[in-house]
């Protein structure tokens, strides 16, 4: 639970934390320190979002925050470096003039399949929670569905966190299924 009075200035305080765990960068062995800290603020937001009040204006930073933790975890997924000025993943690049003989190998561990399933479970279950949590809008007796396609969020929150789910390959909700993979290997 957080002690900030507002949702905004909780998503505002949880966006410089965001910012400062993109700034590990994704080599060994601080790869797994941004991993894991990135689980954290997730499971953190996840679960403390729905202990504010549910307000109508408060809902497009919601949305920005949630995109921008979505496309936070897309470049973890893909081991990038966060690119600031972009808002999004860029691939690492080395120079070889940077590599100096005798050096350890540069080496960036992926996001283990442990990892990837409590990142799953993080966002399946905040998901529902938030939906929950929003039926709890003052709409004036409207379905809240209604009252977020009318400010044109709908969508937004259909689509919350489809990039990282996408990267995982479960966009559509399915397990990975190795049917139509025979013969490739």
């Amino acid at each position: 639970m957080t002690k900030l009075p507002t949702l905004t200035a909780y998503l505002n305080a949880m966006q410089k934390l965001l910012a400062f765990i993109l700034q590990i960068p994704p080599i060994d062995p601080s790869t797994y320190l941004r991993t894991v800290f990135l689980l954290r603020l997730t499971g953190d937001i996840m679960t403390s979002v729905p202990g504010y009040p549910p307000q109508m204006k408060e809902l497009q930073t919601l949305l920005d925050f949630l995109d921008d933790l979505d496309q936070a975890w897309s470049a973890v997924l893909k081991n990038q470096v966060w690119d600031p000025a972009a808002g999004e993943g860029v691939d690492l690049i080395v120079r070889v003039d940077e590599i100096k003989p005798g050096d350890p190998p540069i080496r960036s561990s992926p996001v283990s399949q442990t990892e990837r399933t409590r990142l799953r479970s993080l966002l399946v279950t905040g998901t529902a929670e938030l939906e929950e949590w929003m039926t709890g809008l003052n709409t004036s007796g409207e379905d809240y569905q209604i009252a977020l396609q009318n400010a044109g969020l709908l969508q937004g929150f259909d689509d919350l966190f489809s990039v990282t789910l996408s990267e995982m390959g479960t966009y559509d909700g399915s397990v990975n299924d190795p049917v139509g993979m025979e013969g490739i290997c």
